[in-house]
């Protein structure tokens, strides 16, 4: 068995960027970055009210004369002398020869005729020309997956269009006699298939678009069929299959098409029958068929995969810290990911409590979980109240 570490090392140092396209910024969202974006404006482009108010000088002792008015994209174009003043508005441009903005509510008008309640301040209210960005600064770089906040940026840096990664497209193969498709008849002894439609939603979560094939059967010519449908694609996942039993056929069937395996079983639980080989050029990330193994497997390999596939810089996993509630026992050889529910403690503290029931076919348990609590290979036993490292569920991709 080789380690967490070690494997997730192979897996990426196996995986190429994805060829680049140009899309519109519509289309921009979860998609990573092929190209810098650099500001192709000033952004104010000049000096602007952050206030609706009154433009001024503020040396001034007043009263002021309103001499213009000036909303936002239409500038006023006189200058404003001696106890002048020009009502402007949010994102007005600061006319010539005023530099502080009289807000509103400190203004008492009468007529063209202003009085103010407190004191001009030369440059307050004022948002100075290129504050927020400057013609060709750079804004966002390479490798950055596009969120609301970044595409915000692009558009108002007059960005249209941008160069991202094509979405990785992985393949799903499930595998087995016993399986059956949901809403389809199960044969006596048989159970419905989870995986494939779980790791699809995964794919997708992390910015990729899954390709799920047919279900194969349980003999070498029906997995050696699965080389035959993975042209174009840029990773087969496969579930099930990937372990020693005489029905456990994936590394066998492909076999027979020219698979070459880098390494299977990982010092882990759950999950440790993974398998990890390439089948001609594309890569192929056998998972264990017990539906909790084959997320968990998901989340820690294919996820980071896909990232590096998309082109994305930080391929990691967040991790976040917590506090047990409950105490556990020491560890051993092989690193437990336990599934676990989170709760916020008195003191704005994380509170992890693992669940009770940990085996590797009960999805339900995983489904209702928050996080994956991380206890490292031969950890010793914990306490209540002792930290501990958490992969987060709750926050919307797994």
């Amino acid at each position: 068995m080789i380690s967490v570490a070690e494997a997730t090392r192979r897996i990426l140092d196996a995986m190429r960027p994805t060829a680049t396209e140009t899309v519109g910024l519509s289309s921009g969202w979860g998609r990573v970055l092929a190209g810098p974006v650099g500001a192709r404006l000033d952004q104010p482009p000049a000096d602007v009210s952050a206030m609706d108010g009154y433009a001024l000088r503020a040396g001034d002792a007043g009263p002021w004369t309103v001499i213009g008015h000036a909303p936002a994209g239409h500038p006023f174009e006189g200058v404003v002398g001696p106890n002048e003043a020009v009502r402007l508005f949010t994102g007005s441009i600061i006319p010539r020869g005023a530099d502080a903005i009289a807000i509103q509510e400190d203004v008492d008008r009468q007529g063209d005729r202003i009085t103010l309640r407190e004191a001009p301040q030369s440059g307050r209210h004022i948002r100075p020309h290129g504050g927020d960005f400057a013609r060709g600064d750079l804004l966002l770089s390479p490798g950055t997956r596009l969120t609301a906040r970044a595409i915000g940026l692009a558009a108002a840096a007059n960005h249209p269009w941008l160069t991202v990664f094509r979405r990785p497209r992985i393949a799903i193969l499930a595998t087995g006699d016993e399986i059956a498709l949901p809403g389809d008849p199960v044969r006596p002894g048989g159970i419905v298939s989870s995986n494939a439609h779980a790791l699809a939603a995964l794919v997708t979560a992390a910015g990729a678009e899954p390709v799920v094939l047919p279900i194969a059967a349980d003999d070498l010519a029906s997995v050696a069929a699965t080389a035959d449908q993975v042209g174009g694609v840029d990773l087969l996942a496969t579930t099930g299959g990937a372990s020693v039993g005489e029905h456990d056929l994936v590394q066998q069937g492909l076999a027979e098409r020219g698979f070459v395996a880098d390494f299977w079983k990982i010092a882990m639980r759950p999950g440790k029958p993974l398998i990890f080989g390439h089948l001609g050029n594309v890569p192929v990330l056998g998972l264990p068929g017990n539906p909790v193994s084959a997320l968990v497997c998901g989340i820690l390999f294919l996820v980071p995969a896909i990232k590096r596939m998309a082109g994305e810089r930080d391929t990691r996993l967040p991790v976040s810290r917590g506090t047990l509630t409950v105490p556990l026992g020491a560890n051993d050889q092989r690193a437990d990911y336990l599934r676990a529910a989170l709760a916020v403690g008195a003191s704005g503290e994380l509170l992890v409590t693992p669940a009770p029931r940990q085996d590797s076919s009960h999805l339900q348990v995983l489904a209702r979980s928050d996080a994956l609590a991380l206890r490292p290979p031969h950890a010793a036993p914990a306490a209540a109240g002792d930290e501990i490292d958490l992969i987060r569920l709750d926050q919307g991709l797994f």
